[in-house]
């Protein structure tokens, strides 16, 4: 039956994909701030910051690392240019398509329940997981759809409850937006609420960096 779900997704996913795509060098600046004027954005300079301020290296979760002893050649990377995702129109409806779909096709179960174990990040090829899968799971697709790896990124954060939770940040020319199982919308990161602790580096998905202003206590994802 898991093998079945597998496939039933992977043929869901390229429905849900065919023909997107993103040029991340070349596309019509214009069309993007169309698309944003209508998010009540606009191409004129703002009080609040589009970026995350990126500080200094850090731990990665343990939770990546272990997923990249399970999937090496996924993690095998070599150190590149940060690229950010130009925002048109087409990339936007794109980005929203991937959430939604990803939100509704997988359930939410703990990794203790799923795998009987505290923290595990993996696909949820079997239709259940936590915030970190659905993570993964978007990821995958947007790469494969032929987005830059580096403009997404893994992103840990605390939630409105003070929670350790896992989103994908997608960075973009027009500012960062969130791609969340706990919200329906793609939002700015400056619109969800939420304290934003590490990632992955743009230019090494295994290198991660602190964000915002420096903190004590470090944040562990929950299972959420």
């Amino acid at each position: 039956m898991a093998r079945r779900f597998k496939q039933a997704l992977w043929a869901a996913s390229v429905l849900a994909l065919a023909g997107v795509a993103v040029a991340a060098t070349s596309a019509s600046v214009a069309s993007a701030g169309e698309h944003t004027a209508s998010l009540g954005g606009s191409s004129a300079p703002s009080e609040r910051p589009i970026f995350i301020t990126v500080g200094e290296p850090t731990r990665a979760p343990i939770g990546w690392v272990d997923f990249c002893i399970e999937y090496k050649p996924e993690c095998a990377t070599k150190p590149s240019e940060p690229r950010d995702v130009v925002l048109t129109s087409k990339a936007w409806l794109d980005m929203i398509k991937v959430n939604a779909w990803v939100n509704q096709s997988i359930k939410p179960m703990t990794d203790i329940e799923h795998w009987g174990v505290v923290e595990r990040w993996n696909y949820p090829d079997d239709g259940y997981g936590d915030c970190e899968d659905y993570v993964l799971l978007k990821r995958r697709m947007l790469t494969q759809a032929g987005w830059p790896r580096e403009a997404l990124l893994i992103t840990v954060v605390r939630d409105k409850k003070g929670d350790g939770h896992a989103v994908l940040t997608v960075k973009t020319d027009r500012g960062e937006f969130v791609l969340d199982n706990q919200e329906s919308e793609v939002l700015p990161w400056t619109k969800t609420g939420y304290r934003f602790v590490k990632r992955q580096s743009q230019s090494d998905p295994n290198l991660w960096v602190a964000l915002g202003e420096p903190r004590v206590a470090p944040a562990t994802v929950s299972a959420r």
